[in-house]
């Protein structure tokens, strides 16, 4: 990992640091940065992966969920993303290599993301201040956390913060869209007519670095085999941890009404649906205990532990605010209608039949990312976690 100086943004401007970086080939703006913002926060894991060394996925391909291949694994997690009406899934097994998917879902343009270091993933609007964007990958990192660029600007952006950090857009924000992991099987089940990401074809050029993006990329073999088994520490974080939860924890985390939230997996495991209130907005988590890990426990064998996934929405149906519970089968219904519901938000029996609750943006990153980026989090449910 190359250390970089230490001081502002500005300091480095004066002392040629930066525009050394700029010799290597980037047209970025590095008069506009967000203010105090510290160099040393960027890191580069290895000399050998430069500006989109990471190949974007620029040209995807997809398959119908109902004739998928076989490959997938049932409860192997992929981000799903539903933009009106139109639902697509992304396998991580994918984007462990990629990291940024562009993409039309619905119409609109956007920028399906996941670093692998964070856990975290974000779907992004293409759009942004009447421009239309496309997104790929610096070669850096800060606080372990993928910084990409934008092609039409070079501005660069922070992924799990949406925040242009370096460029003409430092200081703005990308549109997040709602999102969630979920496993395969249950995508496929629920969107039958759906759409799931196919591997890219071997031979694929990727448009900008002109390489050949499958090239020494294993998708039944994923990268970080072992980062997230209990007790385990990130990668290429150089900061303090928080401990409050540990670091590799996973989260469902989000902010509403000015009022970040997380809410440990570990804890949502022993109660699976939670009635809250969060920023003033009324809102029920649903967890489910099916879906995989997309990381190998270790580098023997294909054991991939399970570590659940959410999905948030909004309790708030015509005017009337629902609380939601779950029995012992794992079927949920609402308390003031009894009707039945799917973790998709989904009313599938009763009174509400076919009524879509909406989605709260929500990401289910690893605690050490949260509390880092986002460092006046509130951790809910600690009172559930044995031992801690």
């Amino acid at each position: 990992m190359r250390p970089t100086p230490e001081g502002t943004i500005a300091e480095q401007i004066r002392d040629g640091w930066l525009q050394a970086r700029v010799l290597e080939g980037w047209d970025t703006d590095i008069t506009k940065f967000v203010p105090n913002l510290k160099v040393g926060l960027f890191t580069k894991p290895s000399d050998l992966i430069n500006r989109d060394g990471i190949p974007s996925i620029d040209t995807p391909e997809f398959a119908p969920a109902n004739a998928a291949p076989e490959y997938l694994r049932p409860e192997e997690p992929v981000i799903q993303v539903n933009i009106n009406g139109d639902a697509r899934a992304y396998p991580l097994s994918i984007l462990m290599w990629h990291e940024i998917v562009n993409d039309v879902i619905g119409g609109e343009p956007v920028t399906v993301t996941f670093c692998p270091l964070c856990n975290s993933s974000i779907a992004f609007s293409g759009n942004h201040e009447g421009r239309v964007l496309d997104f790929g990958t610096t070669g850096w990192i800060a606080s372990a956390d993928l910084v990409m660029y934008d092609r039409q600007t070079q501005t660069w952006w922070q992924q799990i913060t949406g925040e242009g950090v370096i460029g003409e857009f430092a200081g703005t924000r990308l549109t997040f869209l709602p999102s969630s992991i979920v496993g395969w099987q249950d995508f496929a089940d629920q969107y039958p007519e759906g759409k799931v990401l196919l591997r890219p074809t071997p031979g694929t050029i990727h448009p900008v670095s002109g390489q050949e993006i499958t090239h020494n990329r294993t998708y039944d073999d994923p990268p970080y085999s072992g980062y997230d088994v209990a007790g385990a520490l990130p990668s290429f974080f150089t900061g303090a941890f928080d401990l409050t939860l540990q670091p590799i924890d996973r989260v469902a985390a989000f902010n509403l009404g000015g009022e970040s939230i997380a809410y440990p997996f570990r804890a949502l495991a022993v109660r699976p649906v939670v009635n809250d209130t969060v920023g003033g907005e009324e809102i029920v988590i649903f967890y489910d205990d099916g879906t995989e890990s997309a990381f190998r426990t270790s580098t023997r064998g294909h054991d991939f532990q399970i570590t659940g996934s959410t999905t948030v929405f909004f309790r708030d149906v015509a005017g009337q605010f629902l609380t939601f519970a779950v029995d012992q089968d794992g079927t949920i219904t609402d308390d003031e209608t009894g009707t039945t519901w799917n973790k998709f938000g989904r009313a599938i029996a009763g009174e509400l039949a076919g009524t879509q609750l909406d989605a709260v943006v929500h990401g289910a990153e690893f605690w050490f990312a949260i509390a880092t980026f986002r460092p006046d989090t509130e951790v809910r449910l600690q009172h559930l976690l044995s031992g801690d």
